[in-house]
């Protein structure tokens, strides 16, 4: 099912990401993460999902993370203190699935993800991006599995939700829950959302404030 929530929690989210928000540093390697000292939530998608455009979206500021139309551009782990001293941190993981990647810098990506999504004990959540024009593809089920694996609680968040007819999204929210629901880490509720529109943005935050309570 797609996730609902009451207005006292959509509006408790809301101005707690009206607070402070300050992109705090990038991790190129694990010896460069910052301290735990406050619950993560990562974001997880192909090249090219969305990714820095719903996180600007989610905080309200139209350039906190660096979007760029050249899919791969994120390479690194990226935190954002959410809140001074910060509540929780947003972190923008390297998109996966970018054929042109040269091979080594898709290995040293991959192990980088992994290597965070499995040691890191500060991580609550983390929110696995599906395009709504595409679906979920076999590079998103890899990343699922090794979510499994992990035993990291995941949700899967539909993107780009107004570039299809409501039929197709209908269709592709129906196909995204039924993979959720083959998944033991994946919360059974997704979330459909749209960056340019406002779709989903509130709920998303609630379900974000969830995690991290």
């Amino acid at each position: 099912m797609t996730a609902t929530f009451d207005a006292d929690a959509i509006e408790a989210a809301r101005k707690i990401f009206a607070g402070p928000i300050e992109f705090l540093k990038s991790a190129p390697a694990l010896q460069f993460l910052p301290d735990s000292i406050a619950p993560e939530v990562a974001f997880a998608g192909r090249s090219n999902v969305g990714k820095s455009s719903l996180i600007n979206a989610l905080t309200g500021r139209k350039a906190l993370a660096r979007t760029s139309v050249t899919p791969g551009r994120t390479q690194e782990l990226n935190f954002f203190d959410i809140g001074t001293p910060p509540v929780f941190r947003l972190v923008d993981m390297p998109g996966y699935g970018f054929a042109k990647a040269p091979k080594d810098m898709v290995k040293k990506w991959r192990f980088l993800v992994n290597d965070y999504l499995r040691g890191r004990q500060a991580l609550k959540r983390a929110l696995v991006l599906i395009d709504s024009r595409h679906g979920i593809k076999e590079v998103d089920r890899e990343i699922l599995e090794m979510l499994d694996k992990a035993a990291v609680s995941y949700r899967l968040v539909l993107t780009k939700a107004d570039k299809v007819k409501a039929t197709d999204l209908a269709a592709v929210i129906e196909q995204t829950m039924a993979e959720a629901r083959k998944h033991p880490a994946a919360h059974p509720e997704i979330i459909a959302t749209s960056s340019e529109g406002g779709m989903g943005i509130p709920e998303l935050r609630a379900a974000v404030i969830e995690a991290i309570s």
